[in-house]
């Protein structure tokens, strides 16, 4: 693996012309872009933290953070390392007393377990190389895309055609029309005025 860069999750949004979930991460120096299609589970589960929303009950990944702070274990960083067969592969980076534990990983769970952390989100340069952006997604003539990240927002969708050139998460991954439904429902939530009854503690679906 060669040189490392730093990104930060832009947004999560959900592309119009085809219904799917892509998480968009920023290179922290410059203006490039990754984005990654993931499933709607994980997609709720990011923007979920990053609209500081609460579920009734621990998510996944929420259960999976308390587990490792009560063993004491720290995220150190998640590694975004490999594109391979238009599939990413990412690495999860566990410390625990100055012993580090590195583990496979989706690039989707990674992010979902480092925007709860504040762990590093580092992404290898050849895979930017590969499949990163260069302007910003906004900026496109496509299709419009809802934003997790901005309550009551839309934003323009990357020029390109989602469906054909972003890389998979992971080969074979079906989308269940349900799921999708049901963070449709989720997005529509985060339309409405921080503080109301219906915003704090609410479950995707």
């Amino acid at each position: 693996m060669g040189r490392l860069v730093e990104m930060v999750v832009e947004s999560v949004r959900v592309h119009m012309l085809s219904s799917r979930h892509v998480v968009i991460l920023k290179d922290v120096e410059r203006e490039r872009y990754l984005p990654i299609w993931i499933g709607p589970w994980e997609a709720s589960s990011i923007a979920m933290r990053l609209q500081g929303l609460t579920a009734e009950r621990p998510l996944t990944h929420d259960l999976f953070v308390a587990a490792l702070a009560g063993l004491g274990v720290r995220i150190d960083r998640i590694v975004i390392s490999e594109l391979a067969d238009e599939t990413y592969h990412a690495r999860l980076y566990l410390e625990h007393e100055g012993k580090v534990v590195e583990l496979d990983a989706r690039p989707s769970d990674c992010v979902a377990l480092a925007v709860r952390t504040a762990a590093r989100i580092l992404v290898a340069d050849e895979v930017l190389e590969q499949a990163a952006l260069g302007t910003d997604p906004d900026d496109a003539e496509d299709a419009t895309a809802e934003v997790a990240g901005e309550p009551g927002r839309a934003r323009r969708s990357v020029e390109r055609d989602y469906r054909r050139e972003v890389p998979l998460e992971s080969l074979g991954e079906a989308v269940v029309d349900e799921r999708l439904e049901m963070f449709r429902d989720f997005i529509n939530s985060l339309d409405q005025e921080p503080g109301s009854s219906d915003s704090g503690g609410r479950r995707p679906g």
